[in-house]
């Protein structure tokens, strides 16, 4: 480090485009400093960095990283560790973003991220500095607290085994791997979903994820008729064991295949409960309170969006019979309704491989879900062109293999096709599958099922490489994103504010990047969009993220990138205003 505090004092006062010296490979004390990109001025993204420390001296044990789970619980947990260290050694040094230094080490949910890298004989750290700057002038001094002083201090706490609390460590290991190993094996199991006994579902408040405080919080109790008992390979303390008193035996909710009711009364927690398992499709940290909420990782979660753009979506299965001929087996819409943009999302969801839908009625379209018998008898089927999602549901189950998870709270029009019905009060759980059968049995709905032929599995669609454009001015690939759901790709806004399972700004970061690799090599000659996807996912599984640098240059990273689902990124590509599609051959 003597070498890079020599340029510091080198290039202290010059201007700003001085920094770009430091680009290159540093020795500490047990550890490299890999200066991999440099910002250009003290406002832009900031700086990014490397430190590496050799396992022999990190000392991490071969078991807490001998499978891909494993190494993704340990990385987890040391990207948070460097982000708690890094924020207590930021300091504002200057104009800008100076003196800004951070991990990306995300929220609840343990996700694949760029922040870290495990090896045989290395582990990572990626972290994003703002170098300080006094306007345009480098302020070398703070540059060293940051560089020279601060970033041992991040190795020593978030690098070394011993700066860990060894059980505490191997505890948040095998959390991780309890929740997948569950999750693989749910489709076995015959379940969408799994809560355990005593989860704790609600949230602090609308604008934080952490658990409600447990002296207020319901915890999670499973009625007796519909409990499973699931075996894991880890104990597991925070949960309700099962009856044999072993905590690796675990007793929960088993949300089934097929058509699953969630009803009750407003505020007594059915959305909360859906909630939850939207999000069980990943792992979460140890004290979340939702660890083995477990959910299948093809659950997908719909619902109705105004406005958004539809290109040649078949939903006829749904809409059909629109006025002055308009078709539906290609539907295209620049500003679809709530009807047909929830119907479009369906039948999207089922092309990217969707194994469950998650609606919940409060972000429906109301004509979409159901049509009483009222309301057919004053308007005729002739004069309706949607097909309800009630005369759908089961058909979904039965001839393509789709359940459904559905809360719905002001229509009983759903008894009939239901396989089992949970009822929520007071945030418990009960069985009211054979109480909404009698009540069925007593009110008949006397509505006709308005389907009028069976329901097919989606046709591919081809998207055509051309209609992805990132050119903005004179660079051949401008991507931004602001937050969570909005990107501009290239000169083109992309909402996502309708992907309800998007947890994380560096998943869209990296769909946003993912889908301009994908249009450069992926697409073409035929390809579906289906088969763009499996492409993605290979790359991943093959190369990392890191394979989708937004630098392209060898030896830079992007730090700040999280693994988004292929049901988010087909998502992304379904709402780009520019997308054109043709049919499979």
């Amino acid at each position: 480090m003597r070498r890079l505090k020599s340029l510091l004092e080198r290039i202290d006062g010059r201007g700003y485009r001085a920094y770009k010296d430091l680009r290159g490979r540093y020795e500490g004390e047990g550890f490299e400093l890999f200066v991999d990109h440099v910002q250009g001025d003290s406002f832009a993204e900031p700086s990014k960095l490397r430190l590496r420390v050799p396992m022999e001296r990190a000392g991490f044990p071969e078991a807490l990283r001998s499978t891909p789970v494993r190494r993704l619980a340990l990385g987890d947990r040391l990207a948070r560790a460097g982000a708690e260290a890094a924020r207590r050694r930021r300091r504002r040094a200057g104009s800008g973003r100076s003196g800004e230094l951070f991990v990306d080490a995300g929220g609840q949910e343990v996700l694949q991220r760029t922040a870290w890298r495990i090896e045989e004989d290395f582990v990572e750290l990626r972290l994003q500095a703002g170098l300080p700057a006094d306007g345009r002038r480098v302020l070398g001094r703070e540059a060293e607290r940051i560089l020279v002083e601060a970033l041992p201090k991040v190795v020593e706490e978030s690098l070394l085994h011993a700066a860990f609390d060894e059980r505490e460590l191997e505890r948040f290991v095998l959390a991780v791997e309890n929740q997948e190993h569950l999750r693989s094996r749910l489709r076995e199991l015959g379940l969408v979903a799994f809560v355990a006994d005593g989860s704790v579902l609600p949230r602090a408040s609308g604008a934080s994820d952490l658990p409600l405080d447990a002296a207020e919080a319901v915890a999670f109790g499973a009625p007796e008729s519909l409990a499973v008992e699931v075996e894991l390979p880890n104990p597991h303390p925070g949960a309700r064991s099962g009856a044999s008193g072993d905590s690796r035996r675990v007793r929960g909710l088993g949300v089934g295949h097929g058509v699953t009711l969630i009803v009750g009364g407003g505020y007594h927690g059915k959305s909360t409960l859906l909630k939850a398992i939207e999000r069980g499709v990943h792992p979460h940290v140890p004290g979340d309170g939702r660890e083995l909420v477990v959910t299948d990782p093809d659950a997908v979660k719909v619902r109705a969006e105004d406005g958004r753009r539809v290109e040649g979506v078949d939903i006829e299965a749904f809409i059909s019979g629109l006025p002055q001929g308009r078709p539906t087996k290609a539907f295209r819409s620049e500003d679809a309704s709530g009807s047909t943009s929830q119907a479009a999302s369906i039948m999207e969801a089922l092309e990217s491989g969707a194994s469950a839908l998650l609606l919940d009625e409060d972000t429906s379209a109301t004509n979409f879900m159901v049509r009483d018998a009222r309301m057919q008898e004053l308007v005729a089927k002739e004069a309706e062109p949607i097909t309800p999602f009630v005369d759908r549901v089961r058909e979904l189950s039965d001839s393509l293999g789709v359940s459904t998870v559905l809360v719905m709270g002001g229509s009983g029009d759903y008894f009939e096709a239901a396989d089992r019905v949970i009822l929520m009060r007071d945030f418990r759980p009960r069985d009211a599958t054979d109480q909404a059968r009698s009540v069925a049995a007593r009110h008949p709905t006397n509505r006709r099922r308005e389907a009028a032929r069976p329901l097919a599995a989606p046709a591919p669609r081809v998207p055509e490489a051309g209609s992805f454009d990132a050119r903005r001015g004179k660079r051949a690939v401008k991507i931004d994103v602001h937050g969570l759901d909005r990107v501009v790709f290239g000169r083109t806004p992309l909402d996502l504010r309708g992907l309800e399972q998007l947890l994380d700004p560096s998943q869209t970061r990296a769909i946003a990047w993912a889908v301009q690799r994908a249009s450069a090599e992926l697409m073409g000659n035929g390809v579906t969009l289906a088969e763009v996807l499996d492409g993605l996912e290979e790359l991943f599984d093959r190369e990392g993220l890191d394979a989708l640098s937004e630098f392209g240059r060898p030896g830079e990273h992007p730090g700040n990138l999280a693994r988004p689902r292929r049901h988010e990124l087909a998502g992304a590509i379904n709402r780009l205003r520019t997308l054109r599609v043709s049919a499979a051959d």
